[in-house]
């Protein structure tokens, strides 16, 4: 008599257990803190939208699926909403008002309203010392959003060569410099950052920056770049001034790729730009060179933020310093004013021309006189009105414009105007986005409405991207900008639970209309919530709930003896 067919019991269980499974985890994981009820899952990865509730117990992800009829202390109803992992920005200058005795700042309405629920700080090669005060005032105050700290390459450069910085470093202060970072990164930091750009930075060799760098591979720490130039020179540059042919952005990558390879650290070139009129396009080449450079295993990255203008306050002043010093030279020094000085340089047949000759680059650098726009000046008529209208109007030449504005604005402020240059193009960032190297960061800080004008990135850049460049211009796809924001960021980090909406992972949640997201703030009047984005939560805590702030201080220091996943994964 022939016996009945049978499975094998291994491969019963294996069939089995995606039906198993989330019954079973239901069971374990109620009842619930929380369930995301009726939402679309985009799980960071990149990968399509799917529905799913989502199921929270103490601060971590325990089910995603269909838990209709689990009991919870709470469930909030998400339909027609994506449930997205927080936004982690790679590159934040959140930095001491992480720290203020306001707890308004340290709830981060800025950021955490735009979806922010990491931020990395310490950027541009500055950062407190010793780290561990840092880490443990921290700790003890509380803030909204999680927080990872680096160590600053400029702090640890003055610490080793005292005021002495506008020079190489010597084999001996290299080598304290590589003590001082080893001695950040056992006291909780995840790597380094930079700004070559600035001083003290500007003067060190690249010799010396792989050295520091090097001292964080060990610990799978990664590297911050605020690179030596972003267009055609540095903003150091003038061409009276200064030796011709420094670096431009292109040398600049050069570096950055040059310190990932030799180094095999996770490297970000940071807000990746192509700086000035002159200069449009060549995000082309940068792209060849990184995607030549990670096709050999360099592990190089970039970062950007999607708007046209930089600087955190907008305050461009198309005068240069010397200028000003020259001119309180030619009057005696003391209590003169900046219009005064210029006036007194202005007069003087010695730098005129080269005065004139500087303003004319930084206008061109600046994106060239229809991309300068007065945001305030004592006469308010001028306000909203471009370089380029007023020399029309004036009938001057566009440097005559900007020397007008200081002598008859407010002689007192430099430029004598507050004035906002469109130095990037967009054609450079939508040639960037789509590359899956590229992460979203928002170069951006804390604000509240009575800090006056701040970039329109402190507000709206994620949601701009999510919602402007993948939804509505098509430039790349919702899920690869969600992805952007949060797996990518967490893999450069080498993050073990965070940056994906999967089980075992930490609630750090998002959730937004995926038609109504929007960011609604202006250059006139920055400090506007976005739109479509309902809650967020840190740890499974809502610091954002129905478009409120909620004042939550639920954010961790993440260290990576805690939070780290070894080794990284390029």
């Amino acid at each position: 008599m022939d016996r009945p067919f049978r499975l094998p019991l291994l491969l019963l269980l294996l069939f089995a257990l995606p039906f198993l499974s989330e019954g079973v985890l239901a069971q374990e994981a109620g009842p619930f803190d929380l369930i995301l009820q009726g939402g679309q899952v985009l799980d960071g990865t990149g990968n399509p939208d799917f529905r799913a509730d989502v199921g929270v117990r103490d601060g971590r992800i325990v089910a995603i699926g269909n838990l209709e009829g689990h009991s919870a202390a709470r469930v909030v109803d998400v339909s027609g909403h994506v449930v997205a992992p927080g936004f982690i920005d790679i590159h934040s200058h959140a930095d001491g008002r992480l720290l203020h005795d306001d707890p308004r700042y340290r709830a981060a309405p800025s950021l955490i309203a735009q979806g922010i629920t990491t931020v990395v700080i310490n950027q541009d090669g500055r950062s407190p010392w010793p780290i561990r005060d840092q880490v443990s005032a921290l700790r003890e105050v509380g803030q909204a959003p999680n927080t990872i700290v680096l160590v600053g390459h400029g702090q640890v450069r003055r610490m080793a060569m005292a005021d002495d910085v506008a020079r190489v470093a010597t084999p001996e202060e290299v080598e304290q410099i590589r003590a001082l970072v080893r001695e950040g990164m056992e006291d909780g930091a995840w790597g380094i950052s930079s700004a070559l750009e600035y001083n003290p930075g500007r003067w060190a060799d690249t010799e010396e920056v792989v050295q520091a760098v090097g001292e964080v591979a060990s610990g799978g720490g990664i590297y911050v770049a605020h690179q030596r130039s972003e267009g055609s020179d540095p903003m150091w540059y003038w061409p009276s001034q200064d030796e011709p042919g420094p670096p431009d952005l292109i040398d600049a990558v050069l570096e950055t790729i040059e310190i990932a390879e030799r180094t095999g650290v996770p490297s970000v070139a940071s807000h990746l730009k192509a700086k000035g009129s002159h200069y449009w396009g060549t995000s082309h080449t940068v792209i060849q060179l990184i995607e030549t450079a990670r096709r050999r295993g360099v592990p190089i990255y970039g970062d950007h933020y999607p708007y046209e203008t930089t600087g955190s306050d907008g305050n461009t002043v198309l005068i240069p310093g010397w200028a000003f010093a020259h001119g309180r030279e030619l009057v005696g020094g003391g209590e003169v004013s900046n219009g005064d000085a210029i006036e007194a340089a202005l007069n003087d047949d010695t730098v005129a021309d080269d005065l004139r000759g500087d303003v004319a680059h930084e206008i061109r650098r600046r994106g060239g006189p229809d991309r300068l726009l007065i945001l305030s000046h004592p006469d308010e008529a001028l306000v909203g009105l471009s370089v380029e209208e007023l020399a029309e109007e004036w009938t001057l030449d566009p440097v005559d414009v900007a020397f007008r504005l200081q002598l008859d604005g407010d002689r007192n402020r430099r430029g004598g105007a507050h004035v906002r240059g469109f130095s990037l193009h967009e054609m450079d960032f939508e040639a960037y986005a789509p590359h899956d190297w590229m992460l979203t960061a928002s170069d951006g800080g804390i604000a509240v409405p009575e800090d006056g004008f701040v970039h329109v990135r402190f507000y709206g850049t994620f949601p701009r991207k999510i919602g402007h460049y993948a939804r509505d211009e098509g430039l790349i796809s919702v899920p690869y900008a969600v992805r952007s924001a949060t797996s990518l960021p967490a893999q450069v980090l080498g993050l073990r639970d965070r940056g994906q909406v999967r089980e075992g992972f930490h609630a750090d949640l998002v959730v937004f209309h995926p038609e109504e997201l929007e960011d609604r703030t202006t250059f006139f009047d920055p400090h506007q919530f976005p739109g479509g984005l309902p809650h967020v939560l840190v740890g499974g805590t809502f610091v954002v709930e129905d478009g409120e702030i909620t004042g939550a201080l639920p954010g961790r220091v993440l260290t990576p003896s805690e939070d780290r996943q070894l080794p990284h994964i390029p």
